[in-house]
């Protein structure tokens, strides 16, 4: 007796919490009338021990209730973004090629130079004794070479060819000389090798310049190079000319425009991503060599069949997407080009506006009838009372 009390108990409280949760089932609810539905009237509803075939049942004609959405195309945008440094179009760091004591320095921070203004003068005063020397010792190989020359000329037997020989090879080595410390006397005057903007520079007048030495930095930033690193993903975007929209923290909220100038050749074996260069140009000086910049490369495809990737099934074959024909689902397969958020791209041949069933494709088989869910319900005609 208190087992079947205990099992009447169960039934009791599993019915209670079903008629909370779900209310009471409208098929056994009778209408306005007072009069219980057509359905149990006949001997109950389907799911009730009634007769099989209600719309979207297993077995009714009303098809599956599925959610239809037209196919649509749209290009797709694929960006690539990285973060890249950036260095002028040229720059030179400017040195002595000999050493010697400062004794004037040209050199004011952030100026424009032209190339071949004096930055830096060197003590030039024994090279130019030693270039007075050699022009005095060439002045008089020059005139030794003329007076032999005048003496052949007028017959003389004294001066033979080979001395005449000598002679002129000895002016030569004095041209050489001359030379020489002309180029030594050059070198004592530093010229800005490029036009530009010169950096900071800790020399001074009185110090003693070594050979080699850093005296300091040219910039020529009429243009700026970007270098960046991309994807393997992207090497069939890259392309010298290919345009590249640059920002930089510095100036928060503007965009320049560059172009892509040079790429490496290879994949890099460990991030597996390819070098790039781009080109900026800054005419105004607002950009500044070093500045860091973010990079982006994109590029628009052809429109393409774009669907919700829930509309994506799977099976051993690969991806496929279920559509409408005459009422029944049929299934084709697909490639997926693309994903972004919610949408895939996919190369598949169907026209546009097909309606493919864009929720419930886990439910269906081919040639199954299919319902749209958003369609209207139709609303059943009732007597008049």
């Amino acid at each position: 007796m208190k087992l079947l009390l205990s099992i009447i108990a169960s039934l009791v409280i599993v019915g209670g919490a079903y008629v909370w949760s779900f209310g009471v089932p409208s098929a056994i609810m009778p209408d306005a009338d007072g009069a219980l539905p057509a359905e149990q009237a006949q001997g109950g509803p389907a799911g009730f021990g009634g007769p099989p075939g209600g719309a979207g049942g297993p077995f009714g004609g009303g098809g599956t209730v599925v959610a239809l959405t037209p196919l649509d195309t749209r290009p797709f945008e694929d960006v690539f973004r990285a973060i890249g440094n950036s260095e002028a179009i040229r720059s030179a760091t400017v040195t002595a090629d000999v050493s010697g004591r400062i004794i004037e320095v040209i050199l004011t921070p952030n100026a424009e130079v032209k190339q071949g203004d004096v930055l830096v003068q060197l003590d030039a005063r024994v090279a130019q004794l030693t270039l007075e020397t050699a022009q005095s010792a060439l002045e008089q190989a020059t005139a030794t070479v003329e007076r032999y020359e005048r003496l052949q000329e007028s017959g003389n037997l004294t001066v033979s060819d080979v001395t005449l020989s000598d002679a002129r090879l000895a002016q030569r080595q004095a041209e050489a000389t001359v030379a020489q410390a002309e180029l030594a006397l050059e070198d004592l005057t530093i010229r800005a090798p490029i036009s530009g903007r010169i950096g900071l520079s800790d020399v001074n007048v009185g110090d003693y310049l070594n050979a080699n030495t850093a005296i300091v930095t040219i910039d020529d930033s009429g243009a700026l190079l970007v270098e960046f690193e991309l994807p393997e993903r992207s090497v069939s975007l890259l392309a010298l000319g290919r345009e590249v929209t640059l920002e930089t923290p510095s100036l928060t909220g503007r965009f320049f425009k560059g172009e892509i100038t040079a790429f490496d050749s290879r994949i890099d074996e460990v991030t597996r991503s390819v070098t790039v260069q781009a080109r900026v140009e800054n005419p105004d000086g607002m950009l500044w060599p070093g500045m860091t910049f973010t990079a982006q490369v994109s590029t628009i495809s052809e429109p393409l069949p774009v669907v919700p990737t829930t509309a994506i099934t799977w099976s051993r074959d690969g991806a496929s997407i279920w559509y409408e024909n005459d009422g029944k689902a049929q299934s084709v397969p697909v490639a997926i080009l693309h994903r972004r958020d919610e949408l895939v791209w996919l190369d598949v041949d169907l026209p546009e506006g097909t309606m493919i069933v864009s929720e419930g494709a886990h439910k269906l088989r081919a040639g199954s009838a299919i319902t749209d869910a958003n369609s209207e319900p139709q609303q059943p005609d009732r007597a008049p009372t």
